[in-house]
Order: structure tokens, then sequence, then C-alpha cells
């Protein structure tokens, strides 16, 4: 006989047969985002594109030589040195959010690539052209929104691109090309003026005459640019011709990447697009943190530091800009410098050939100590010499030096000769 008393009385099997399958539905779905990422950075590596069949239908790394001549191709395309450039450039970046930005041929979507590669572009942008301002508009529902002023904090510029990101309606180009002009108009002479669409839509829709929003912007000298994501459009075709820009279409991500950045450095400048001008400039000194001041171009209490203006001493939180009390321009002596190697940059360095003498050759890149091609057991690619110095480098290593670095470092570790330029 069991013992009197109640029995304890466990869960339902109802109940426990319910927490299992709950458990394994999360589990399931924890493997299926796993599944889900793994997937996603395989296709964002494409490594399957390094792979290619060789004559016993072995696979084995591709051949990148062919690639990397092709970059160097359009590098060598721009503009040679020692030309006048727009050093001072205002560009209003024109970004297209209609409904078509939502189309999924770029993985996610247009606009999440486009989004993350302009984020690169004005960090990008700001690198090259230390005195230069930015503003964004964007397209949507047929209007054109105002997103962020011209100004040189590339940090504003990004927060406000990622919190109004969203695709909707149509995009109108009048609109957008109305709005960049009323920012650009006011611009002094000296400054250079552009704008870069970046368009996703094969249509636009306007609320009046699209060629006069053209020849608007030709009459203020404004360059005006476009980066298609889709088909040509005759109207932007027309837009790039009249006003001097470009028009270019991207075919993959990696190419629109290579499209955008190409509008970073300072282009060719005629007399007549800007002509040259004294500019009067003022240095500001940098407030020690914890120094409260209210700075006149937020009208925010600040504790981190200010700018004191040395002509009116109003205080304003980050360099350059325009001081909103005096108007004189504000910048430090860093900005300059690193305008510099626009005016001398460093001469394109020169393919080796393999029927150059061979003699010394040296196995290894002279600033990474990589394998270096045309050698036993060396990489393959394309092999370069600086003319100066005479120094072999990779292709990584030249992209660095021509693109971030702006020195030789084969010529650094050299003593000057009596024809090389200053610095």
């Amino acid at each position: 006989m069991s013992p009197a008393g109640p029995h304890p009385q466990g869960p339902p099997a109802d109940a426990l047969l319910q927490d299992a399958e709950e458990d394994g539905d999360l589990e399931a779905e924890e493997a299926g985002r796993d599944a889900r990422a793994w997937e996603r950075e395989y296709a964002d590596e494409r490594s399957w594109e390094m792979l290619q069949e060789d004559d016993a239908g072995l696979l084995r790394a591709l051949d990148v030589t062919a690639q990397q001549r092709e970059r160097r191709r359009r590098h060598l395309a721009a503009p040679a040195a020692r030309i006048r450039r727009g050093m001072i450039r205002y560009l209003v970046l024109v970004v297209d959010l209609s409904r078509a930005a939502a189309e999924v041929d770029f993985h996610p979507s247009r606009m999440a690539v486009v989004a993350a590669l302009v984020e690169v572009f004005i960090r990008e942008f700001f690198d090259q052209n230390p005195l230069s301002h930015l503003g964004i508009i964007a397209l949507r529902a047929g209007v054109a929104q105002r997103l962020t002023e011209l100004s040189g904090s590339p940090q504003s510029h990004i927060t406000a691109l990622k919190a109004s990101l969203g695709a909707d309606g149509e995009a109108s180009l009048q609109n957008g090309l109305d709005l960049a002009r009323a920012a650009l108009a006011p611009i002094p002479a000296y400054g250079h003026r552009e704008v870069v669409v970046v368009s996703s839509a094969l249509t636009t829709c306007d609320p009046g005459d699209i060629h006069a929003a053209i020849a608007a912007c030709k009459k203020h000298r404004i360059r005006c640019s476009v980066v298609g994501l889709a088909a040509e459009v005759y109207i932007c075709a027309t837009l790039a011709r009249l006003t001097g820009g470009t028009y270019t279409i991207a075919t993959s991500e990696g190419h629109l990447r290579d499209l955008l950045l190409e509008h970073a450095p300072p282009p060719p400048a005629l007399q007549q697009d800007a002509p040259a001008s004294l500019i009067r400039m003022g240095f500001p000194q940098r407030q020690p943190d914890g120094a409260a001041s209210i700075c006149a171009c937020h009208a925010d209490l600040r504790l981190d530091g200010a700018y004191v203006c040395p002509r009116c001493k109003a205080r304003v939180c980050e360099l350059p800009t325009e001081c909103h009390v005096c108007s004189i321009t504000l910048m430090s002596s860093p900005h300059l410098a690193r305008s510099y190697h626009h005016l001398f940059p460093v001469p394109p360095y020169d393919e080796w050939q393999a029927s150059s003498s061979s003699a010394a050759l040296p196995a290894t890149c002279f600033a990474c100590q990589a394998g270096l091609p045309g050698v036993a057991g060396g990489a393959t690619g394309v092999r370069l010499v600086c003319p100066r110095c005479a120094r072999h480098f990779c292709f990584d290593c030249d992209a660095i030096v021509h693109e971030s670095l702006h020195n030789c470092p084969g010529c650094e570790c050299r003593p000057a000769a009596p024809d090389d330029p200053p610095g």
C-alpha cells in the first residue's frame, strides 16, 4: 500500500512537450541565422572567383595580373601632375532614395550598398580634401530633401545619411539640381562647385523643365557628375556633358566603389571655373578640455574644447569652417600640409617587364617584404619600379603609396637629389 497523503504533482506532460518544441524551434532558428551569416560571408568574399582551372583540370589560384593592369590603367588615365586643381571644393552629394533604390540586384539592396560606399567616399573625400566642404541631398517621393548643409564634418554627414535611409516614391532630378544650385550659388568665386549624383532610377519625375535647371547649373559653373546603378539615361548623360562632368555606370559593388572614389581627388580646374585669388584665413587656437564655452555654429555648451577665432574671439567646434560671426575662413596648419601632396604627387611607378635586365633582381617588395613576381616561386601579379629610386614594389604597396601615404619609401631612404621636388 502506498503511504497516505497527497502525491507531489510535477509539470503536465503537455507543458513539457511544449517547452521541448520551443527549445527545438529556438535552436533551429539560431542554426538558420548562423547558416545565413556564413552564406553572406561566403557571398561577400566571392572566393570562387579567385580560382581557375589549368590545362590539367586542376584548380589553382587566379592570375591577377590582368586585373591589376586594368586598375593601373584607370589610375594612370587620371590627370597628370603639376596641373591646376580645385583645392577648395564645395561638393553636394545627391543620393537617390526612390523606390528604385530598394531593388536587390546589388546584395542585399541598392540602398544598403550605396549607403555603405557613400560612407567610404565621405571619409576619403575629407582625407583627400581637408580644405573642402560637403553636403548631402536625398531624392525620394518626388521631392529633394537636404540632409546636411555644406560643412567639413564627415561624421555629421554619415550620421544624417544613416538616419534617413528609406526608399519611397519617385526621384526628381530637377528638384535635386535646384536645391544643390541654391546651396552652391553663394559660394565664393575661388571655390570649386561640384554636384555628384548617385542615381538608381531610370526615370525622373520633374515639376518643370529640367533643361532649364541644367542650364542654370552651367551658368553658375557647377560641374555635375552622375554615377548610375542601372542602364544609361539620356538626361543624365546630357547633364554631365553640358556641365563638364562625367557619367558612369556601375556593374558591380566593387566597380561602384571605384567610380565613387574617382571623385575624391581634386579635379582639374580651369581659370574661368575658379579664378585664382588671395584668401584671408585664420588659424584659431584650441581651448583646453574642460573649459566651458558656447560654440557659435550650434549654440551648444561644450566642455571638450573649442577653437577660438583669432579675429572676433568667437568659438567654433570643428575645423575647417567659416566663422559665423566675422565670416573668416578658419583652419589649422595640418589641413594645409595634407593638401601639399596634390601639388607634388609621387610619380607613377613603372611596370617591370620580363625582358628587362634581371641582374640582382630583388625577390621581395621593398616596402612590405612580400614575394614579387618575376622570380622562381614568386607571386603572380605586377612588379612595379620607382623611376627615381629604382626600388621594386608590389601592386598593393603601389596603391598605398599613391592613394594614402603620398611618399615613396625608397625615395625617403636615399639622399635627396638636386632635381627632386621640395618636401
